[in-house]
């Protein structure tokens, strides 16, 4: 192989993260096979409540089945391979270069997905509690489809966007100290100049559209709304009203600790710390997929008193 060869080209990318977890890898592997249970029963019992249950079929309920997938088919993209990895004993893993593309595309428009759909949630609470009169014609079935459509199809079309330029770059490496692939890593990766550049230039665009711009417009939506509660004379309404938006910010903190500590790892430490490298990436992986049914299952009010009522607790 020559010094620079795009990724297209590469057999496979080796990554070295398995070497820090390799000394105990039973004892994590038993755990992220529990943490990964956890997340598919959870999951699927609040996503089956919420479909069961007619009184539930209502926006706010379908935007939280759309999270719960949608946390599903990233959890399905990182628990198997690295519970796979780990039971292969070895301290280094050979990941051919199109399934590191793949999932590094699925991690990517997942993450991406997660936080355009609480931008929903925020507009749903903001349409409810704002402007109630307008409720059923704002949020119609078909108002509720296109914004379903947009917090899924945006993130897929702008990270396989990232992912295709990521297969083109020329590769001066080929070992990544992650535990599974995504697309920024692919920087590090290559020999830079200007494709590596117009990737990290496009990746910071797409960033700034499907995270950044979500997130302000969730801080700014729920100041909103809880400025016009706080003004309100009707305090018991008020604070039933606030309480239905308190999992939703719960959720928005979990993503957003994730991403910060990604993010301040790469600023800090880029790929030169491995032990930092490490746990920003199971943080990424434990704190969303973890956190996501915990926070709907037993803080959203209707959905706590029908899982209870469907596991037979009192």
């Amino acid at each position: 192989m020559s010094n620079a060869s795009s990724l297209a080209a590469v057999t496979s990318l080796t990554l070295d993260g398995l070497a820090q977890l390799s000394e105990h890898r039973w004892i994590f592997f038993f755990v992220f096979f529990a943490l990964y249970v956890f997340v598919l029963v959870s999951d699927v019992l609040v996503i089956y409540v919420i479909c069961s249950q007619r009184s539930l079929h209502r926006p706010m309920f379908v935007l939280v089945a759309a999270v719960l997938l949608n946390s599903l088919s990233g959890s399905a993209a990182l628990y198997p391979r690295l519970l796979s990895d780990l039971a292969s004993g070895l301290r280094r893993v050979e990941v051919p270069g199109p399934v590191c593309v793949g999932q590094a595309f699925m991690v990517g428009s997942a993450g991406s997905s997660s936080f355009l759909l609480l931008a929903a949630m925020a507009l749903d609470r903001y349409v409810s509690i704002c402007r109630p009169l307008r409720y059923a014609a704002l949020m119609s079935r078909a108002a509720l489809a296109a914004l379903l459509l947009l917090c899924f199809l945006l993130p897929a079309a702008l990270v396989g966007g990232a992912a295709l330029q990521a297969a083109r770059l020329p590769l001066c490496r080929t070992r990544l100290r992650r535990l599974y692939c995504d697309v920024y890593s692919f920087v590090s990766l290559s020999c830079g100049g200007g494709a590596a550049l117009l990737l990290q230039v496009y990746g910071l665009l797409c960033s700034a559209a499907t995270m950044l711009a979500p997130v302000i417009f969730v801080l700014v939506t729920y100041g909103r709304i809880l400025y016009i509660c706080l003004r309100g004379s009707r305090t018991t309404s008020s604070s039933k009203a606030l309480k239905t938006c308190a999992p939703h910010l719960l959720v928005l903190m979990n993503y957003s600790l994730s991403v910060g500590v990604e993010l301040l790892q790469r600023r800090v430490h880029g790929e030169g710390e491995p032990a930092a490298s490490i746990l920003s990436s199971v943080l990424g992986l434990v704190v969303p997929t973890v956190g996501n049914p915990l926070v709907y299952g037993l803080k959203v009010k209707e959905i706590l008193t029908h899982l209870k009522r469907l596991l037979r607790i009192s």
